[in-house]
């Protein structure tokens, strides 16, 4: 395993170029890396990234870990939609810290600015983060190093504290500046690129929390696909596409049912399956005539559909299509989705000073 001086969380962001190519531009070899869940993360860029920005990055899956730590309740809570940006940060530096004996790197580097963000940017927030990821004095924040208490590599001599930053509040003049002076002309745009802090997908999420005794990164991927509606706890993704449709099939677990219309093209329809919701024969008829009504030839010839239903003995079942069943399916609005966080996210956000 090739050997580094430093580990950089690389989101793919403008600061985290910067903040790993200030390091690097000392002469330092720095690893970055691209941390991955059901809400953020595109490996698949890791290649281009590398080739453009001259830079080494691998893909670390924390999944799992996210997952538990919302689950939990995040001690520092939540932001305006479902982001829990300071407890997300501690995650990720406690994650890379354990990484340094494998590539024997000495220190952590992150593209942190002071005051840029309302949530996780401010001094006594980057002081909690430090702390709680126990991180003080290994963790570089080289586009605001100068506002900040120099860590070891720079007392040492390693980092010479004088090429770094000083960096602060919410605009991105410098650090256009320093990307030109770096000769990087590809600049990501500003957008934060987390779904969590976006009302799109914590409508999609919310539900998992309220209507599901226990849910896995499983959920949350498939959560993330096409049309999400719900009746109750049973739960129905609809396909907007044919890429939407291919990776529905992938995503199906034993125990899914997938609905198809037998005689014409149309969108893939899969039910998840939990405990607490009963996926009796009128439930699955009902379903049937509610994803055949996605099927606009089916519901332009009229009549019945022959609908195929993989996971039930009963398949195929003969249904006229239904937007309007009994089972009322709905999809969550925010407003519900935001009831739902309050509810299940209310004990959290104590938090301790730094």
């Amino acid at each position: 395993m090739q050997s580094y001086q430093a580990l950089a969380l690389f989101s793919g962001g403008l600061d985290s170029i910067l903040a790993a190519r200030t390091v690097a531009a000392q002469g330092l070899s720095v690893l970055g890396l691209h941390f991955v869940s059901p809400f953020f993360g595109k490996p698949h860029k890791i290649p281009h990234w590398q080739d453009v920005y001259g830079l080494d990055i691998i893909a670390v899956d924390v999944s799992e870990a996210y997952l538990a730590m919302l689950e939990a309740g995040p001690a520092h809570g939540l932001g305006k939609v479902l982001n829990p940006c300071i407890d997300c940060k501690i995650l990720m530096l406690r994650r890379a810290k354990a990484m340094l004996a494998d590539y024997g790197a000495s220190f952590l580097v992150s593209g942190e600015v002071v005051g840029q963000r309302p949530m996780s940017q401010r001094l006594d927030a980057l002081n909690i983060i430090s702390r709680d990821a126990a991180v003080r004095d290994i963790l570089l924040r080289p586009l605001c190093a100068k506002k900040l208490p120099p860590i070891a590599a720079e007392t040492s001599g390693l980092v010479d504290r004088d090429k770094l930053h000083a960096m602060g509040g919410r605009g991105r003049r410098e650090q256009l500046a320093l990307a030109a002076a770096f000769g990087i002309t590809e600049i990501p745009t500003p957008a934060g690129g987390c779904l969590l802090t976006e009302k799109e997908s914590a409508r999609r999420y919310a539900p998992l929390f309220a209507r599901l005794p226990r849910r896995t990164v499983a959920d949350f991927a498939l959560a993330n696909l096409g049309r999400q509606y719900w009746s109750g706890a049973r739960w129905l993704a609809i396909g907007r596409n044919e890429s939407d449709n291919k990776r529905l099939r992938a995503l199906a677990q034993e125990g899914d049912l997938i609905f198809a219309a037998r005689d014409f093209p149309g969108p893939v329809c899969l039910a998840r399956r939990h405990e607490g919701a009963d996926w009796d024969a009128a439930a699955v008829a009902d379903a049937a005539a509610f994803a055949a009504s996605f099927h606009p030839k089916a519901v332009a010839a009229g009549g019945e559909v022959v609908m195929t239903v993989t996971g039930v003995a009963a398949s195929p079942l003969c249904v006229r299509p239904e937007r309007r069943t009994p089972l009322d399916w709905r999809e969550t609005t925010w407003d519900e989705a935001r009831e739902d966080k309050r509810e299940r996210f209310k004990t959290c956000g104590a938090g301790k000073k730094a």
